[in-house]
């Protein structure tokens, strides 16, 4: 249901949108289109940037403009727009049907989009207590400062660098059809990075906070209850950590039982599962940005992705996810819906075209443009690995390993282009000896195919251990859109994997 409990911010509203999308849509139904969509954007991004306590740089950019896309005679035709009048939203919308009477002759297929219900006049607002654009920037400021604070205090610490980047995302959708949406959503990522410097040596090593981006507000910053992190502990955590891995031995490559934690299990997730379950990439559609998908069309409701405690689910609905929306820039209403389940293939990540294309039925609310500039294409949603209901916590995973690591926090990776062969890397590597933790080790990656690593998950974490995680940054499309993106997981049990010894595999 659209969440009403906030406003959306009132210089948005007072934008002439719904004058804007008249003139544009009339135009265009004037000129013989199957479908026309209008789009309003008011995109505020704002980052601050400390060294060692001291501010090192600031942003803060606005994008505001308007696109019109239609289909034409079952071609495409797309066209953006910055002066906010009603003549020059007719002439984007003249501009878009031009766009597609010179597309249609190359057009190999007709487009033709899945259809959904008009949803009428419509407001939804994200989840999140304060708006960080109305916190005072030397606030901001000084909360950064005083946790850099914080941890340059501690022994072996050397440099500290903090970031904090938010985002105010306004959309004005109206179509055709008659659906008519207004939305807001707000998301931050604040960061930290702490460096030890062996000036003996010259020896060095750093370590990150694992909190991840999310979709709330200041509070999550603020702290108190409801917060959703608990920052001091994870302050005075990190320069104890950092230490020991400084004096960490180099792990041994071989084969391991691992215990994944969540902050770094969302990359695997993110990597491996979400970008192949996008079915513009599984068809093909999408190969020049990151490639395509070993999770082809035909393998549908058969491909043995991993093991049977494997489920995994596709939501553009879950509070305070990166993905969540309330509708789509298609006006499609969002929803969640099963990708994995039991250990197999059961879904994809749709947009309307691709539902229609492949008959599928109703789109599952994946179309997201970054910008009014750019023509809305298939994103991913919030791709999730559910925790099992009474599953253990992540001590009592641990507890059953002999051999083997646990994993915290995300670092390096690499995936080749079919979402198949990859390794990962992490933060913080804990080897695991008779079922405890027996000490930090470095130099950690593991590395299998998507369908040898989701196989061999023997256990999932129950809700206890389950933690939201995700970034800012999911690149895709040309030109290329960056997208935000929330991936939840549990706590995670994998037998017998192979690790690698980064040191020894860049021949140091």
């Amino acid at each position: 249901m659209p969440d009403t409990s906030r406003s959306v911010d009132a210089a948005f509203l007072a934008l002439p949108a719904r004058a804007l999308a008249e003139a544009a849509l009339s135009r265009a139904r004037e000129l013989g289109v199957e479908h026309a969509d209008f789009r309003l954007e008011r995109v505020r991004s704002a980052s601050w940037r400390l060294r060692d306590a001291r501010p090192a740089g600031t942003s803060d950019v606005l994008q505001l403009g308007f696109a019109v896309r239609v289909v034409w005679q079952g071609s495409w035709g797309f066209a953006a727009g910055v002066d906010l009048t009603a003549d020059a939203a007719r002439k984007v919308a003249e501009q878009a049907v031009a766009v597609a009477k010179l597309s249609a002759p190359l057009s190999e297929e007709r487009v033709e989009l899945a259809d959904e219900p008009v949803h009428g006049d419509v407001t939804w607002v994200s989840s999140y207590e304060t708006n960080p654009f109305d916190v005072p920037d030397a606030e901001k400021t000084a909360l950064l400062a005083d946790w850099s604070s914080r941890l340059l205090a501690a022994d072996g610490v050397s440099h500290v660098s903090a970031s904090l980047l938010t985002v105010q995302e306004n959309k004005f959708y109206a179509d055709t059809a008659g659906t008519v949406t207004t939305q807001q959503r707000i998301r931050l990522h604040p960061e930290l990075t702490a460096v030890s410097v062996d000036e003996r040596t010259g020896a060095f090593d750093e370590m990150r906070t694992i909190a991840p981006p999310v979709g709330r507000g200041w509070e999550y910053l603020a702290g108190g209850p409801g917060a959703g992190w608990d920052w001091d502990a994870e302050l005075a955590e990190l320069p104890v950590l950092l230490a020991e891995k400084m004096k960490a031995p180099s792990i041994e490559a071989g084969r391991y039982d691992l215990v994944i934690d969540p902050s770094n299990l969302w990359l695997t997730i993110h990597e491996s599962i979400g970008h192949a379950t996008e079915l513009d990439r599984a068809l093909g559609y999408e190969a020049a940005y990151a490639g395509t998908s070993f999770a082809t069309f035909d393998k549908l409701g058969s491909l043995r992705y991993g093991s049977e405690v494997m489920h995994v689910t596709g939501d553009r609905t879950v509070e305070h996810g990166l993905a969540t929306i309330g509708y789509d820039d298609e006006g499609v209403a969002t929803q969640s819906w099963d990708l994995v389940r039991d250990g197999v293939l059961t879904g994809y990540q749709l947009d309307r075209r691709m539902a229609k294309l492949k008959g599928l039925g109703r789109s599952n609310g994946c179309a997201f443009a970054d910008s009014p500039a750019h023509v809305p294409v298939q994103r991913m949603a919030n791709v999730s690995l559910q925790p099992a209901a009474d599953g253990p916590d992540t001590a009592g995973l641990i507890a059953g390993v002999e051999d083997g690591l646990y994993i915290v926090g995300d670092r390096s990776w690499s995936i080749d282009m079919q979402r198949y062969n990859f390794q990962f890397t992490g933060q913080r590597f804990f080897r695991i000896r008779d079922g405890r933790l027996a000490g930090q080790v470095k130099d950690v990656a593991y590395q299998a195919t998507t369908t040898d690593f989701w196989g061999s998950m023997e256990a999932v974490g129950g809700p206890q251990t389950y933690v939201l995680g995700g970034a800012f940054n999911c690149g895709k499309a040309q030109p290329g859109q960056v997208a935000a993106v929330s991936h939840g997981c549990p706590s995670a049990l994998f037998r017998s994997v192979n690790v690698l010894n980064t040191q020894a595999e860049a021949g140091r």
